[in-house]
């Protein structure tokens, strides 16, 4: 199942995507008429980013890597939705960041790698975008780099977990519709069942909290008057527009 969380005249519903219509009972709404939100809540949840989740990153980025996870916060006023402006800042490097986005379904503190993706609701695509001019011993952890407004797209849907291998999805970023960025999450440095079962040992992960898992390499400029497109197979497309001003 595909839900959804959107705006029309004023309101905000959640309902269903199907057939190519969001559904609310039996009241269909046409895609193209609403203004998409997060799937999740932002104000409700607790939302984790994951840094340098693939060793090929890494790499492109000349970093060397420690064994365990590097986890930040990501803050609630970043986080909106499909087709929604992306505002970029006056800076040098902005680059964006195709990820897959785990939704916890219940709450989790303590559990194991091989029963964290039984807590997990479903998942959605993500974009987390980067000033990498704020990257630096300086700016750790990363809250400007990472932190401005509208800097974290996700949506548009989450789709349930039983309908996602969250090993095997192939995650893909283009900016006006050249591929840039390729990636799978087999390549994960950690999976998501070992991302959940390393937050859970020292905090309690709540239902609809939400984890970006990382970004596979392929990471390039981006400027006002780009759209960045991206797909995960059976979530769907993720699109947004860079804007120098709202």
């Amino acid at each position: 199942m595909k839900t959804a969380r959107f705006a029309y005249n004023g309101q905000i519903h959640e309902g269903i995507y199907k057939d190519d219509q969001l559904w609310v009972g039996t009241v269909a709404y046409d895609p193209n008429d609403v203004m998409w939100l997060p799937p999740v809540d932002p104000k409700g949840c607790t939302a984790i980013g994951v840094a340098l989740g693939y060793a090929d990153h890494a790499v492109e980025l000349g970093l060397d890597l420690p064994e365990y996870p590097i986890v930040f916060h990501k803050m609630p006023h970043t986080l909106i939705g499909h087709g929604n402006k992306v505002v970029r800042p006056d800076v040098e490097y902005m680059h964006y960041e195709g990820e897959l986005v785990a939704v916890m379904g219940r709450a989790a503190y303590k559990v194991s790698a091989e029963d964290a993706l039984d807590y997990v609701a479903g998942y959605t695509i993500g974009n987390e975008y980067t000033v990498r001019d704020f990257v630096g011993n300086y700016y750790r952890p990363p809250v400007k780099a990472k932190g401005h407004d509208t800097f974290g797209p996700m949506g548009p849907v989450l789709v349930s977990a039983d309908q996602i291998d969250p090993t095997n999805v192939e995650i893909r970023t283009y900016v006006n519709d050249e591929l840039r960025q390729q990636g799978n999450t087999k390549n994960l440095r950690h999976s998501v069942a070992d991302l959940i079962a390393y937050l859970s040992e020292f905090m309690t992960l709540n239902r609809g909290d939400i984890i970006f898992t990382g970004t596979p390499e392929g990471i390039s400029h981006v400027y006002a008057g780009d759209k960045v497109r991206v797909e995960i197979d059976g979530i769907g497309v993720l699109e947004n527009e860079i804007v120098d001003s709202l």
